[in-house]
């Protein structure tokens, strides 16, 4: 058998693949979830009002406040309240709002859950340079709840479902962001 490196034996030359093998992980580009590098450049960002091509409005307030405290608790990025001043801002438009019924209540035949369905417009753009970060121009999120069968004990609780939405979108949206880079 011909061997390259005679004067060498197996134990050095295992010792050698595995320090390659580490050494080329260790500089592998992997990060901790959460602890993303910075985006380059960036240090805040502006969450403006989201556009709204809906007739409900309530979501449109709730997404941005749950975007900047999901910024703020995640991430080292500063929010800033005027757009002019970050150094990114982050833009939505809510595109469309939908509720479908899902169990009806056999007995007086009315809707007893029901699911929401929001599609919207995120992107996220480099105030000075003008160029793109992110962009999701078709993010779909979907949120169910229940509604009371009895009229005496009704209670609206789509407001509720669009806050706990706004905070699912809000996490994934950050995540997103942040863990691109």
């Amino acid at each position: 058998m011909l061997r390259l490196f005679p004067h060498t034996d197996r134990r050095a030359t295992l010792f050698a693949a595995i320090v390659l093998c580490l050494s080329l992980t260790a500089s592998c580009g992997y990060h901790t979830a959460g602890k993303a590098s910075q985006l380059p450049g960036i240090r805040t960002i502006a969450v403006p009002a989201f556009d709204n091509l809906t007739t409900r409005y309530r979501l449109t307030q709730w997404m941005p406040e749950a975007l900047a405290r999901e910024f703020l608790s995640r991430t080292r990025y500063q929010v800033e309240a005027a757009p002019e001043e970050a150094d990114a801002v982050l833009r939505g438009a809510i595109i469309s709002q939908q509720v479908s019924p899902l169990i009806f209540d056999p007995s007086s035949g009315r809707a007893s859950m029901v699911q929401l369905f929001v599609r919207m417009q995120i992107r996220l753009e480099d105030r000075r340079t003008g160029k793109m970060i992110y962009r999701n121009d078709n993010m779909e999120y979907r949120a169910r709840y229940e509604i009371a069968v009895d009229q005496r004990a009704y209670f609206d609780e789509s407001d509720a479902a669009l806050e706990r939405l706004s905070r699912e979108v809000a996490r994934s949206v950050v995540s997103r962001i942040v863990e691109d880079f």
